[in-house]
């Protein structure tokens, strides 16, 4: 019995030792090309073309972000990037929120219907929108400003989906209690729903954050000056306009600049996402 025992605890070892060699692989694997665009952005541009390339530069410099912030509107293109991407977020959750709660709590007629035909979205192409989107703010002369940046995306299926699962989750008991003590159903809502369901808005937010901070096409169209533009259609003019003569410091400096923000929202927000990606696996 005891060398069972032995036996099976010894294979739970190997079994996490090799789980573990493996993340670490995985890891290295996956971050090795961030740092070497870190390390890349503070070389001086000498030691970048030097052979055999050096992970830790010689005579580290910030002489690439200096001159990142100094020719170009880095800080009007980041500023519009964090602020589109913070009311897109907030707007997507209020309105995914909102919707879902009737779906996920209410019988009503027509309830698998509408959720049918919200889930069938996944199904178009977000650029098959691009066209009659444009044509319909430019007529309100809504093209090229925030508004347009943000409220066409302040609302996805995918949300609305996976806040329904998160919400239908939380025992009806729980409701019905809360609406025999007066608290009603938005007061249940409001203070008793969303605050357990933490895990599901925390992941909502994280995809639409970076979703919307990654955003290229559709700020591209919507945009025609640098007031208005977003950082990923800044950094490409920027490359389009400098060409082959921007140096690769600098490249790498922006690069760093436009990857840094996603990176601390998602660790800041990261005990919650992973909540809530265990729930929903565990849920399925």
């Amino acid at each position: 019995m005891q060398d069972r025992r032995s036996n099976r605890a010894g294979k739970s070892l190997g079994g996490r030792t090799l789980a573990y060699l493996l993340m670490v692989v995985v890891t290295a694997l996956w971050g090795a090309p961030i740092l070497w665009m870190l390390v890349t952005s503070v070389k001086p541009e000498s030691e970048i073309y030097a052979y055999p390339p050096a992970w830790i530069p010689d005579h580290p410099t910030l002489e690439a972000y200096a001159a990142l912030f100094q020719r170009f509107p880095m800080l009007t293109w980041f500023r519009n990037s964090a602020v589109v991407g913070i009311l897109t977020t907030l707007l997507t959750l209020a309105v995914d929120a909102l919707a879902a709660y009737p779906l996920a709590r209410m019988q009503f007629p027509g309830r698998r219907i509408i959720m049918g035909v919200i889930f069938a979205t996944f199904l178009l192409p977000y650029e098959l929108l691009f066209v009659p989107l444009f044509l319909g703010l430019n007529s309100y002369g809504l093209v090229d400003s925030i508004f347009s940046l943000t409220v066409p995306a302040s609302a996805n299926a995918f949300g609305v989906f996976l806040l329904t699962q998160f919400f239908q989750a939380v025992p009806r008991e729980l409701e019905d209690a809360a609406i025999m003590d007066g608290c009603g159903r938005f007061g249940f809502f409001w203070r008793i729903l969303l605050p357990l369901t933490k895990p599901g808005l925390a992941t909502v937010a994280i995809f639409t954050f970076v979703a919307s901070w990654n955003n290229f096409f559709w700020p591209l169209i919507a945009t025609n000056s640098d007031e208005t533009r977003t950082l990923p259609v800044g950094l490409a003019t920027l490359v389009g306009g400098a060409g082959m003569s921007m140096k690769q410091s600098v490249l790498m400096a922006s690069a760093v600049v436009a990857t840094l923000p996603t990176a601390l929202f998602f660790l800041a927000l990261q005990r919650h996402f992973v909540r809530g990606i265990a729930a929903t696996g565990i849920k399925g």
